[in-house]
């Protein structure tokens, strides 16, 4: 059984192949991809920062630091276009947890124009 916030063998295994480490590919071994993309979804679920990663993880500078690579390779975005695309899946939604305007948004471009009545118009 997984954990909270980890994935769980058949979420892993619909994924694992699509993530670099594998066998025949360059550079260095993923054999902690399955950890580290557990590593990740803590922070991502708890809405914790990622300085706030239990220990058990490990340091999170270093899990940062290989989100961001994965990142800018377009790894996410690859496993996120491949779960999209699952006919049989029923959990794709967007909801307002996850799109926050900044708290200084709320007035709206440029902030409010407000005349204040009785002072002289400046042109």
């Amino acid at each position: 059984m997984a954990k909270r916030y980890e994935l769980s063998a058949v979420q892993w295994r619909r994924i694992c192949d699509l993530l670099p480490g594998k066998a025949g590919d360059r550079g260095r071994c993923g054999e902690d991809n399955r950890l580290f993309v557990n590593r990740v979804l803590w922070v991502l679920r708890s809405g914790a920062r990622w300085h706030d990663l239990p220990e058990r993880y490990g340091k999170w500078k270093t899990v940062h630091k290989r989100f961001t690579r994965w990142s800018k390779a377009g790894v996410w975005e690859k496993v996120f276009e491949h779960l999209i695309d699952d006919p049989d899946n029923d959990y794709v939604m967007l909801d307002s947890t996850l799109v926050r305007a900044h708290q200084q948004a709320a007035t709206g471009k440029g902030g409010a124009k407000i005349r204040l009545w009785g002072a002289p118009e400046v042109d």
